[in-house]
């Protein structure tokens, strides 16, 4: 019966910890939202460029012509290196440390 009742906490277990994923990408893409709300611009050299604190290109102007080209290509570079910085992390402190990090690790 002990041994039942344990499968019965372990599955608990497993559906706390689902649970709380599920809460760490609610959380993740609400943050992602409001930051991709948000616009910043910045003008040198006769280049304007508009980026959301996402870091997500909005767009980019030189001599008043805009580079749609220009923007997609950045775009692509950033959510690429984003994704290595990720893998990186990952590897450097693993799944537990990244939870950690980000408040989900205590019990």
């Amino acid at each position: 019966m002990a041994s039942n009742y344990q499968k019965l906490l372990n599955m608990f277990d497993k559906l706390q910890q689902l649970k709380e994923l599920k809460k760490m990408r609610d959380d993740a893409m609400r943050i992602q939202k409001a930051l991709d709300e948000e616009v910043v611009e910045v003008e040198k050299h006769d280049v304007k460029i508009r980026v959301t604190l996402a870091q997500r290109f909005v767009s980019i102007e030189t001599n008043g012509k805009s580079e749609s080209d220009i923007v997609e290509a950045v775009n692509e570079a950033v959510k690429e290196s984003q994704k290595e910085a990720a893998k990186k992390m990952q590897s450097m402190v693993g799944f537990e440390g990244l939870k950690g990090m980000f408040g989900g690790g205590g019990n």
